[in-house]
Order: C-alpha cells, then structure tokens, then sequence
C-alpha cells in the first residue's frame, strides 16, 4: 500500500472561518476527515500534517524522504514565497501533487507563482476539497 504524506500549509487550519466566501464554510476537520476517506476509497495510507510555520512544513518534507511513496501539498501562501519549500522537495524527490482549493491562477497577480508548481508533477486548482481527491487519485494510479 502506498503511504502519502499531506501537509496543508499556511491558515488551512482557518477553514470554516476565513474568507468563506472562498474557501467555504467547512472547517479544517472536515477536510481531514474528507483527505482519509478519499484515501481509503483509493488504497492509499495518508499521514496528515498542517503547520503555519515554514521551517516546520520543510522539516516535514525533509523527514518524510524514505518514508513516503508521495507528497500531496497545499503550501497556502508559502506556495508564492518559498524556494526553501521548492528546495525541500527537489531534495527529497518524492513524486509530488500540489493543490490548491481556489483557482491561483484567477486571483491576484501574486498568487499566479507557485514556487511549488517548480517541482509538482501535478497541480489541481480550484476543485475545493476535490482536489485532494483528484491528487490522491494520481497517486492511486
């Protein structure tokens, strides 16, 4: 069985409360919750982390090298700032989904970079909770 890290970056955990009108109103609980079931329907073994921190979400990637068959990661806004999380995943080059559940790409011009998208072999945006599923899909596959 495939083991996938998650890591949600940056506010993820402020689900249900921030900017419903954009994220919606299910909360981060939710999402985990919806993350291992999609696992489950895919014979997928997920480990699920959230952290606001950079250092941490690195460290997360850096820990997960010979552990983990594939890395599904919403970076927040650290996706438009980070080469320290860019470099964390060329490092440890474990096949790489990125997600975002708005669409970056129709938002503010800042958000159109995705340092992330550098090295991700796939990035699904905009599907909301979906696109978790639609990435842990491509790691079914």
């Amino acid at each position: 069985m495939k083991k996938i890290l998650v890591i949600n970056g940056v506010n993820l955990n402020m689900l249900g409360i921030r900017e419903p009108d954009k994220y919606g109103k299910k909360s981060y609980s939710d999402l985990v919750k919806f993350i291992k079931k999609c696992a489950s329907e895919t014979g997928l073994k997920v480990s699920v982390k959230q952290s606001n921190s950079e250092s941490e979400i690195v460290g997360a990637i850096q820990r997960a090298y010979g552990k983990f068959d594939g890395i599904v990661i919403n970076a927040g806004a650290y996706t438009h700032t980070s080469v320290a999380i860019l470099d964390a995943l060329k490092a440890v080059n474990i096949p790489t989904a990125e997600v975002h559940l708005t669409d970056i790409n129709a938002r503010e011009d800042f958000r159109k970079l995705s340092y992330v998208s550098m090295y991700a072999q796939i990035t699904v945006c905009g599907k909301g909770f979906d696109g978790y599923r639609e990435a842990l899909e491509f790691f079914a596959r």
